[in-house]
């Protein structure tokens, strides 16, 4: 009663946050649409990948290692053990963040002309590495918050990013728009770096005053190489996983509107194309996830403190009422988007594609938004391993359908293997848990 209790705790803080900073990207991204067209839209969502990529190398494995120590530590009322890894996680993740800071200002060029094809995004990851460094504290400070399952700070965090964000955006936009000042889409990239650069100072204000950063001379050398030690061990399979998936989603990106212009279509339209996807309509379907994501993130942490107890019924009763749940909201969304796509596609977006796309999406919505946990799940039984097969299965198989299908159906084929990635992911999940505990 006490974990389900803590999960749906946890989870409604998050949820609300979820909510309410989604609403305000839902927003922000009719605002872009609007201010600067489908076509730039599509150059911002074509750099982002790069940062994805290098945000992954340097804390995205570090976020859950830490999470994961820090909850199996607090069970076992280790506090010097959860101080070592958050420390070492910390400080390795930032090292690597001003590093990759560095190298894609240098090569921005570069990668914008050889990797994205479109020298346009050049100034957009120059920009978006300036958030690096701050992304990766406030990724470490959060890992570590939900490891305790203390949902306020990560959560107000969230809200305090995202609102420095789209506010920075649109207080630019209209002071430049009154002088009569032209901007581009380099205003949205600067967005995240004020919102990365809020949230960070926070956190880290946060972590002081709360004196769970006092005194780290108190730990003896060898404990912190114990807890780096540990962080890797968790975080070299996740960061593996992490980087790979977005290597081969920046292939995917990149991909799209060349093979978009093998179907038919321009350059162009190719870029709105891609823009009305990502931009629109997979945000619209992405929208419920909120609760979904929340669940997911205090799963870990449960999950974890579980298997250090080795309470393997309540670890059952605990995987099955959530996946139930999620996979009922799925239904239901289901449902929803596919009478409302087109309406919403018109209302909110001025764009008939918008709500054919949406129409198509949402019915991956019960596996997207159950798939989210059952990973949550393995990560918190530290199946890193088998998260990352099962994650990059789906992603070949959207991959593929760009490679095969869009040439031949257009985004169509594109919307077709979204869906067979995430039913994939969905019963490949659901087989190894299964077998797993089948097997204890």
């Amino acid at each position: 009663m006490i974990q389900k209790n803590t999960i749906i705790k946890g989870a409604f803080v998050l949820t609300l946050t979820g909510v309410v900073t989604r609403l305000m990207g839902f927003f922000y991204r009719i605002f872009l649409s609007r201010a600067f067209g489908e076509e730039s839209v599509g150059l911002y969502q074509l750099a982002f990948p790069i940062y994805a990529l290098c945000f992954s190398f340097c804390a995205a494995g570090i976020e859950t290692a830490i999470a994961r120590s820090t909850a199996a530590s607090r069970s076992l009322k280790d506090p010097g053990r959860t101080k070592a890894a958050l420390y070492s996680g910390f400080t390795l993740s930032l090292l690597l963040a001003f590093a990759l800071m560095l190298f894609i200002q240098k090569e921005a060029d570069y990668l914008s002309c050889r990797f994205l094809g479109e020298p346009r995004c050049a100034p957009l990851l120059v920009i978006l590495s300036l958030a690096l460094p701050f992304s990766v504290m406030h990724s470490c400070i959060y890992g570590y918050y939900i490891g305790q399952k203390r949902t306020k700070l990560p959560a107000l965090s969230q809200l305090l990013e995202q609102t420095v964000r789209v506010g920075a955006v649109v207080f630019l936009y209209w002071f430049f728009m009154d002088r009569s000042v032209h901007t581009g889409i380099a205003l949205a990239a600067a967005g995240i770096v004020a919102g990365e650069a809020a949230a960070a100072l926070y956190c880290l204000g946060n972590l002081r005053k709360a004196g769970d950063m006092a005194s780290p001379e108190r730990l003896p050398l060898g404990a912190y190489k114990k807890g780096l030690g540990e962080i890797l061990s968790l975080a070299v399979p996740l960061t593996g996983s992490r980087v790979l998936l977005n290597i081969l989603q920046s292939v995917e990106a990149v991909s799209i509107p060349v093979k978009l212009q093998a179907f038919g279509l321009s350059a162009g339209e190719s870029l709105s194309t891609y823009g009305v996807l990502t931009g629109m309509a997979l945000p619209c379907v992405l929208f419920p996830s909120a609760m979904t994501n929340s669940i997911a993130t205090m799963l870990l942490p449960t999950v974890a403190e579980i298997q250090v107890t080795g309470d393997v019924p309540a670890m059952k009763r605990v995987i099955k009422k959530v996946f139930f749940c999620c996979f009922s909201l799925g239904l239901l969304f289901c449902l929803a988007l596919v009478v409302t796509g087109n309406f919403i596609g018109r209302l909110l977006f001025h764009s008939a594609a918008a709500g054919h796309f949406i129409i198509t999406l949402a019915w991956m919505c019960p596996f997207l938004y159950t798939n989210g946990c059952l990973l949550g799940i393995l990560n918190g039984l530290g199946k890193t391993n088998i998260s990352f097969a099962v994650n990059v299965t789906g992603l070949l198989l959207r991959i593929g359908s760009v490679f095969l299908l869009i040439p031949l159906f257009g985004i169509q084929g594109y919307l077709w293997g979204l869906l067979a990635s995430q039913a994939a992911v969905f019963a490949l999940c659901l087989a190894y848990l299964r077998f797993f505990f089948f097997t204890l």
